[in-house]
């Protein structure tokens, strides 16, 4: 009888020991949307999902979205339909986010959303919602801190001695926390600093390298050598500006513009090494991707995400904050 009870535990052990080993083993199916592929910055970020998935022997289904809502809302849909573990959603209208937390939670397929930041009243709608982005208030400070440190170190940069800086802003996608925030924020840190302004222009190239260009160029048409400072929510923006200013005769024989930016691309640093960009803000695409699938790969495994377990710290129990840090060609090798 015994011998008959510890058999039966023996078997019992084999058979949850098996599940076990099947559970651990079983792949962890994450689906992954990019608002547009060809954004510079989000590249770097897919990139780094990418590789993290790869470390963690996850499979991650990475897709376009084409810059269209609708396209998103359909890849959201594909991913339930195919009853992924866990979702990681950068959407192309944050206004959106609200729709797509609905469409998670009635699943129960946990999400992150990544890089566009929610509504509060969205993302408090689920306990299986999460944020991994950056605090974009705090790069258009470390932006207008470059430009008020190039003006107080060169009086020349005053071109007409008024005391005043004359500027340009390039702006992001109307609406995106990062467009409006780092536009007010970048002004009021040369404000603060006590530098009079003067707004000659501000208009939208959507974060578009082409469209930058095309923007500052009508700029300089109508103000010509009156800009002394030109502010981009973007490196592709500022990329673009730079062009115009080159084909204006600026970077060459001593006429130069400072030009400010955010994200600390490659291309960017190349323009700081250069000397056509002024500085740029360092927006951490390894530690956002990374961060981003860490905290999708916990979830889609029916964990509690900590620090931990994810790698970095999660704020108000729903945030993963990746700090910016200002880039200038002194401290280049930070961003390389």
């Amino acid at each position: 009888m015994k011998k008959t009870i510890v058999l039966a535990l023996v078997a019992l052990l084999i058979v949850v020991s098996a599940s076990a080993f099947v559970f651990a083993a079983k792949t962890v199916n994450i689906g992954c949307v990019i608002y547009k592929f060809d954004d510079t910055f989000m590249t770097a970020v897919r990139n780094n999902i990418s590789a993290a998935a790869k470390e963690k022997g996850a499979k991650v289904d990475i897709v376009d979205a084409q810059n269209s809502q609708a396209t998103c809302n359909d890849k959201v849909d594909l991913f339930i339909t195919k009853k992924m573990n866990a979702m990681a959603i950068n959407p192309v209208d944050r206004s959106a986010c609200g729709v797509i937390i609905d469409k998670a939670k009635k699943a129960n397929i946990p999400l992150v959303l990544f890089n566009r930041e929610p509504f509060k009243e969205d993302i408090a709608k689920w306990n299986k919602v999460y944020y991994v982005g950056a605090i974009a208030a705090e790069s258009g400070t470390m932006m207008g801190k470059l430009v008020v440190d190039y003006w107080k170190s060169h009086p020349e940069a005053d071109k007409n001695k008024d005391g005043v800086l004359q500027y340009v802003m390039l702006k992001g996608e109307p609406g995106h926390q990062d467009a409006e925030l780092r536009t007010e924020y970048s002004i009021k840190a040369v404000k603060d600093a006590g530098i009079k302004v003067d707004k000659l222009a501000e208009d939208t190239a959507m974060w578009d390298r082409v469209k930058g260009q095309e923007k500052m160029a009508a700029f300089l048409a109508a103000n010509g050598d009156k800009i002394e400072a030109v502010f981009a929510n973007n490196d592709d923006m500022a990329l673009g500006a730079i062009e115009a200013l080159k084909a204006a005769g600026y970077f060459k024989d001593g006429k130069y513009m400072p030009v400010a930016s955010v994200d600390a691309t490659a291309p960017a640093l190349q323009a700081l090494q250069d000397g056509t960009l002024l500085g740029t803000v360092l927006n951490d695409a390894k530690n956002q991707g990374r961060a981003t699938l860490n905290l999708s790969y916990v979830l889609a495994r029916g964990q509690k995400p900590t620090k931990a377990n994810v790698g970095y710290e999660i704020v108000e129990g729903k945030y993963v904050w990746v700090p910016y840090k200002p880039i200038t060609k002194a401290n280049i090798k930070d961003a390389l």
